[in-house]
């Protein structure tokens, strides 16, 4: 196998040996080039004999080795950060979509030579030990996957900050498929020991709930009024910066009972009850994303996010008085980012630490906590602006009932001097939500307690403020700034595609792994020909080391000399991964009805999880999957069309997946998607975007020009404007292709085992007015579908604009990103750990 294959490979030294060894044996244990530690790992952590050692152990024994390495260096980040006591950057998410670690922490610490080393050692097949990490159960999709990029931009760029999240001990879930249709398991990523985690029981944190639990009718039913105390008891990961310089913490919180279990209920024969506390607070961090498809479901997503910000912010205070004596100095010491909505419960705990805790007036202790907080939206769909039942509140966490109906009667004194006579107005900014049941909504919150609210895209940041929460947006202009998002190119080019990074360095030096900026300098060197030609050379390589791990691990076969086009996000009806499908339809149909018609031979990648609850996406599934079918089961298009959809799609999946692709599909109803951040990864690695003018897909054509995208559609304003009379029988009357493509799916062609079995497409798309325009936009998408394959049928012309592409995508590292959050919202700066 070619080292630019393998993740870790031996690459010229970054760094000499002498110098890491003297950067990592920092403290009161000094490494040696022969410590063997990899050795010694293998033989007494899991005591065995050498010969009979599997594949896991060695995966163990070189995350151990690794940790070793870096210990002495995490340990001087926390101390350094207390004895310069800068100011503290604490990112709370509900999610971190980590990915595997091994290999992105050994890039990172420039100790990729010294490990390929010690696997030809020891005789070890490196490839199989790092395909022995599972991916971290922690997220789901671009919220969890921004929020890791964001940690590893935090630590490469030197900045004192943490990360706080929890401790699922399932992900989502693992996603199979069985006759076309979504299957869940469970996703138990913690069924073997966690070596990257250190646990800190000794800093656990209480917290305090105004009820109990009991077991009924093998229910956990929860007991309002008799209060209960959970233990936050701390997981700690490091965040290695590359170069090894910084290593920064991700803490994850587990949850348990105070105690195991009820001593006396379990003597008298009541196993069961006596374990119900226990259970109660395992629950809560069991599973990422509890079903909300029903109100048990809800309160347990309520319970995680209030354990969530009540450990984060216990800590946090923690470390701040371990430094600062005087409380009014927190605003000045603390930055707290809420990474969406899900943390917002933050503003009113933040308040009662202040008022009851710090004993502050009220006034003085608002002003801290709007200074110290700050709240990033990534939404503009109103089902994800999250209300929460007031009754719960005032069940589980009366207290901070009370200080929200405080924030609000001042908040509404406001409005209502400033607008005098408009309730409207004054319903819309409440906090409180009227009707049968009176909620509470939490992004209005967030936006009111914070100093800063920012939006992830230019377009997303506008419509927020214009359209989502305007009447917020003039109550408080000063508030609301744009941060768009931004990916970590250490892991999603330097780590997921060897053969292109080696490529760029080859061309214009290292320095952009650090200042993406830098692959500027890639614009002239598309008029190269000998670049060009090493641009299509390593992304033949990719395309077949994505190929060759299909084959090996699903047994699908793909021709890399196909053109991959690709669309991989969350299935939701306005990411319209149906309206892609149907353009498959379309192209199929072409073939049937002209099998000599000129089409370079292309497949077509899906992947994506829907949520368990959400049908609709769960059958768009299930007709990528009978689509993929029928046209392998024909003939007359075998070799020219093929569908895939890969399951169980992951930050694994995704890493050799981008780097192979020709093609990304940037497809949402434009003013749907907040930013999205696949987009940039795909351009950065070389695909040219088929896309709607819709998140940070704009900014994409605004950096590379349009003319080297592939855009078409509605876009926001004239998705707004047609709302009205828009009406998806006129394409079907009118358009030929569009009637043919829906006939064939109306007609059980591609469901002739399962007759009607689609009949809710034809009701989304038709009956009930296809409100995400997928019909719309279909023939503009067949059009720029055209001018794509036009131009593939060229390579040169197509080198050229995947080079131009990722020339232009120095903007979209997430580095700018942090820089941006740290001058503009934290006023953090760089605090070199030396």
């Amino acid at each position: 196998m070619s080292t630019k294959t393998m993740w870790i490979r031996e690459r010229p030294a970054q760094k000499d040996p002498a110098e890491l060894l003297k950067q990592y044996g920092c403290g009161p244990i000094q490494f040696t080039s022969d410590d063997g530690l990899f050795e010694r790992h293998l033989l007494f952590d899991d005591v065995k004999d050498l010969a009979s050692i599997s594949k896991r152990n060695e995966y163990e024994a070189l995350v151990r080795s690794t940790r070793d390495v870096l210990s002495q260096r995490w340990m001087l980040t926390e101390k350094t950060y207390e004895r310069v006591n800068p100011k503290r950057v604490y990112y709370l998410s509900m999610e971190f979509l980590l990915g595997r670690s091994l290999a992105n922490n050994v890039v990172n610490l420039f100790l990729d030579t010294l490990v390929v080393h010690a696997a030809k050692q020891n005789h070890a097949d490196l490839l199989a030990v790092l395909e022995q990490e599972p991916d971290a159960g922690l997220g789901n999709g671009g919220l969890g996957r921004l929020a890791a990029c964001f940690l590893d931009s935090m630590a490469t760029m030197q900045l004192p900050a943490m990360g706080y999240g929890l401790r699922y001990e399932y992900g989502i879930f693992k996603q199979t498929i069985q006759d076309g249709w979504q299957r869940e398991q469970g996703d138990n990523w913690l069924r073997r020991p966690d070596p990257w985690e250190v646990a800190r029981p000794e800093e656990a944190v209480e917290v305090k709930l105004n009820c109990s639990f009991h077991l009924q009718g093998g229910s956990i039913e929860a007991i309002p009024g008799r209060a209960s105390t959970l233990l936050g008891i701390p997981y700690d990961r490091p965040v290695v910066g590359y170069g090894g310089k910084t290593i920064n913490t991700l803490r994850l919180w587990k949850a348990s009972a105070t105690n195991a279990f009820d001593f006396q209920e379990f003597s008298s024969g009541d196993f069961a009850e006596a374990l119900a506390d226990t259970l109660a607070a395992e629950s809560v961090t069991r599973v990422l994303y509890p079903d909300d498809s029903t109100s048990k479901g809800q309160g347990l997503r309520f319970a995680q996010e209030y354990f969530l910000v009540a450990c984060s912010l216990a800590d946090l205070v923690r470390r701040f008085r371990r430094t600062n004596k005087d409380w009014s100095e927190f605003g000045e010491k603390v930055a707290i980012q809420l990474n969406d909505t899900h943390p917002a419960m933050a503003v009113p705990e933040l308040l009662r630490i202040l008022l009851d805790e710090a004993h502050m007036g009220w006034d003085q202790a608002w002003d801290i906590t709007r200074t110290a907080l700050a709240y990033t939206n990534h939404t503009l769909l109103p089902e994800a602006l999250e209300k929460w039942p007031l009754k719960w509140f005032e069940d589980l966490l009366p207290r901070h009932l009370e200080i929200i109906l405080e924030i609000n009667r001042r908040v509404l004194h406001t409005v209502r001097s400033r607008y005098p006579g408009d309730e409207g107005r004054v319903a819309r900014v409440s906090l409180i939500e009227e009707g049968p049941q009176r909620k509470i909504r939490m992004a209005n919150m967030a936006i009111v307690g914070s100093h800063s609210t920012n939006g992830v895209a230019a377009l997303h940041s506008e419509l927020l403020r214009t359209s989502t929460v305007k009447d917020l947006a003039e109550l408080f202009p000063e508030r609301f700034n744009n941060k768009t998002n931004g990916v970590t190119p250490r892991r999603w080019l330097l780590l997921a595609n060897p053969a292109l990074s080696d490529t760029i360095t080859s061309a214009i030096g290292a320095g952009w792994i650090t200042d993406l900026d830098q692959l500027k300098r890639l614009k002239p060197l598309a008029e190269d020909a000998g670049f060009r030609e090493a641009f299509r050379k390593a992304k033949r390589e990719a395309k077949v080391l994505f190929s060759d791990w299909l084959k090996t691990t699903t047994g699908h076969e793909v021709d890399p000399d196909t053109i991959f086009d690709t669309q991989v996000k969350r299935i939701h009806e306005y990411k319209r991964q149906l309206l892609n499908a149907l353009r498959v339809v379309a192209l199929y149909n072409r073939l049937r009805e002209n099998p000599n018609l000129e089409m370079p031979p292309r497949t077509f990648f899906f992947a994506g999880k829907a949520a368990p609850a959400y049908r609709l996406a769960k059958l768009i599934i299930k007709f990528i999957n009978n689509l993929a079918g029928t046209i392998d089961g024909d003939p007359a298009v075998r070799g020219r069309l093929k569908v895939l959809f890969l399951p169980e799609y992951c930050v694994s999946l995704a890493e050799r997946l981008i780097a192979a692709s020709d093609v990304s599909n940037q497809i949402s109803t434009a003013g749907y998607e907040a930013s999205g951040t696949s987009n940039m990864k795909f351009m950065m690695n070389g695909a040219l975007t088929i896309g709607t003018r819709d998140g940070a897909t704009i900014e994409m054509a605004d950096q590379a020009g349009e003319e080297n995208l592939f855009l078409f559609g509605l876009t926001a304003d004239q998705v707004v404007n047609t709302r009205g009379w828009y009406s998806p029988y006129w394409h079907y009357e009118h358009e030929p292709e569009t009637r043919a493509a829906l006939d064939m799916v109306f007609s059980d062609y591609f469901s002739r085992f399962e007759p009607g079995i689609f009949e809710p497409l034809r009701e989304t798309l038709m009956t009930r007015g296809d409100f995400y325009m997928h019909l719309a936009d279909f023939r503009s998408y067949l059009e720029a579908d055209e001018r794509m394959v036009k131009l593939y049928t060229q390579p040169e012309g197509w080198a050229r604009k995947a080079i131009l592409n990722i020339a232009a995508s120095g903007k979209f590292s997430s580095d700018r990103t942090i820089r941006e959050y740290a001058t503009d919202i934290w006023k953090a700066t760089p605090c070199p750990v030396e």
